[in-house]
Formats: structure tokens, C-alpha cells, sequence
């Protein structure tokens, strides 16, 4: 397939516009009439010496960070494991990983919800997050749900998980 100097300098502008293969592909055959299959395409772009760009991620809002409630032992600020001296009300969603893991699991801990509330949570061999809460039918508000999310996050990647 051959292109002319204008065609070449067009697919060069589709690239640097940020047009994906099968995008350029498409305007191949609108506008110059050349229908080529995704390969085609594809070596087309390579024989003019050209790359297409990767495209930009969408930018994340980097989340606030929590502050834990309680001064009490343990890493990070975190509560002891006993989950009777969690923090009371009132607070803060606290996180805390456990030293000896549950049966079963990769991981698990305890949380302590801002209602006082408390709860054991493990992530079993499928990546599955359980909740077991200590009142049974016990659901978490929306806001401490995703406190809790935040924070197990950022406390499972600390750990190197």
C-alpha cells in the first residue's frame, strides 16, 4: 500500500491527535478509501515510523488520609488486638491486621466503625473481603464502608501485600 507525502503527514496528525490503531484504521478507509485489516494497519504505522500513543489513565483524586482516633499501642496508631479496647463512638474508621491469621484466609483483622461498632474482616485465597460484625445484622453506613475500604487498603499495601 502506498501513501502519498499528504496521506503520510495525515496518519503522522491521527497519531499525534492520540487516535487509536483501529481509529486510524477507520479514517484509512473513510477518508483515502483504504480499507486494510487491524494488521494492516498496523504495519502500515510501523513502516512510517510511527507510534501510537498509550493512552493517559484517568486521574484519581488522591484519597484523604484517615486519622486514627485512638493513641493506643500498636503499629501505625492502631488499637490493640483485643477488640474490646477499641475506640468508642464518636471516632473514626481503625483498622488493625491480625499477627496470627484466621483459618482460611490470606489476611484478616479487626475494625472498629465510627458508631462504636466493631467487626473481624478477612480476605480469603480468592481475594474475597469478608465481614463478620460482632452484633449480628450489624451493615456499616456508606461513609464507613468506604473508610474502612480506604483504610484496609492502604494498611494490606504497608504490609507488602
Amino acid at each position: 500500500m502506498k501513501l502519498d507525502d499528504s496521506q503520510r503527514q495525515r496518519v503522522s496528525a491521527w497519531i499525534n491527535e492520540g487516535l487509536k490503531l483501529s481509529e486510524i484504521q477507520s479514517r484509512l478507509a473513510s477518508e483515502f478509501g483504504l480499507k486494510l485489516t487491524y494488521m494492516e494497519a498496523r504495519f502500515l504505522v510501523d513502516d512510517l515510523k510511527l507510534v501510537p500513543k498509550d493512552p493517559e489513565p484517568p486521574k484519581v483524586p488522591e484519597p484523604p488520609v484517615a486519622k486514627p482516633t485512638a493513641a493506643a499501642p500498636g503499629a501505625a496508631g492502631l488499637p490493640p488486638e483485643d477488640p474490646e479496647v477499641l475506640p468508642p463512638g464518636g471516632g473514626g474508621v481503625v483498622v488493625q491486621v491480625d499477627q496470627i491469621t484466621r483459618p482460611g484466609a490470606i489476611i484478616s483483622g479487626k475494625v472498629a466503625f465510627s458508631d462504636g461498632q466493631t467487626a473481624d474482616w478477612y480476605i480469603d485465597q480468592t481475594g474475597r473481603l469478608g465481614l463478620i460484625a460482632k452484633q449480628p445484622g450489624y451493615k456499616p453506613t456508606q461513609a464507613d464502608a468506604q473508610e474502612f475500604q480506604l483504610a484496609l487498603q492502604r494498611e494490606v499495601a504497608r504490609l507488602g501485600y
